[in-house]
């Protein structure tokens, strides 16, 4: 509800996300291979797995992990074109991709993929706002599945993971803190958040800025409040797309900190949200 009393377009709480499901093996050849519905918009997210890695970790003995994100030409109300038929993708477009490589990259151990690549596809289906933030929730399932496919193949010894990785957005709309925006409060928002973060309750990246007016320190934490609710929601999502899968990214967290010379990951107390 905001300051003038009306509730919101769909009837969530002001704290409340869109039903977000999760559908694992969405298509046929891909390692890891989501659907991702957030309201009403969609996301197909899969994730490839390819011998090699670019040329300046060659010899390194490390992976790499790359994201590509585009919108298919009606996955909005009117009708875009192509990118390709412009050369190249939109300033919009290289910072989402180079957001969901960042973040996924905060979570993967690279240097246990040996010297392949993680191809992440994000490809919006249907856009009502959130795309960046379901992309990299939807994501996170996808690495998983194609660990998990490696591993079957003796290609690795455990799912090489340090944590999850989930996001969110929130705003102000009409002077109300929103969590989990869709596009008819992304367009109207003064405010506009995406949030990612981790299933232990650590920050990932958080991009935002006023679409008018500044906004204050007390509304900035009013909008991180909520962001955290939001991804602790999401990685519950996560947790009950993977099912018994989850236990195995559990494992490999554990595993991890038993190899880390340093002892780092031995005293995680809340591994994964638990």
């Amino acid at each position: 509800m905001d300051e003038r009393g009306r509730m919101r377009t769909d009837g969530r709480a002001a704290d409340e996300v869109r039903p977000v499901k999760i559908t694992r093996g969405f298509t046929k050849y891909a390692e890891g291979s989501v659907l991702v519905e957030a309201g009403e918009t969609r996301i197909l997210v899969n994730c490839s797995v390819q011998n090699g890695v670019p040329r300046w970790l060659r010899g390194s003995g490390k992976g790499w992990l790359t994201a590509e994100y585009s919108m298919l030409p009606r996955s909005t109300q009117d009708r875009n074109i192509r990118e390709v038929h412009f050369g190249k993708p939109s300033g919009r477009t290289q910072e989402i991709q180079r957001l969901v490589g960042r973040c996924l990259r905060s979570v993967v151990e690279l240097d246990k993929l040996g010297e392949n690549t993680l191809w992440l596809d994000c490809d919006v289906l249907q856009a009502d706002g959130g795309t960046r933030t379901a992309s990299i929730t939807g994501a996170f399932v996808a690495v998983v599945d194609a660990l998990y496919h490696q591993v079957k193949k003796e290609q690795l010894r455990y799912i090489p993971l340090n944590n999850s990785v989930a996001a969110v957005s929130c705003g102000i709309v009409s002077g109300v803190p929103l969590l989990d925006l869709a596009y008819d409060e992304d367009s109207r928002a003064q405010v506009d958040l995406n949030v990612v973060g981790t299933g232990d309750g650590h920050l990932v990246e958080i991009q935002g800025g006023a679409e008018g007016d500044p906004f204050s320190w007390e509304q900035l934490d009013a909008l991180t409040t909520l962001a955290k609710k939001g991804i602790h929601d999401m990685t519950e999502v996560q947790r009950a797309a993977l099912g018994p899968l989850w236990d195995e990214v559990r494992a490999g967290v554990a595993r991890l900190g038993e190899e880390s010379p340093f002892g780092a990951l031995k005293n995680l107390k809340k591994d994964l949200g638990r």
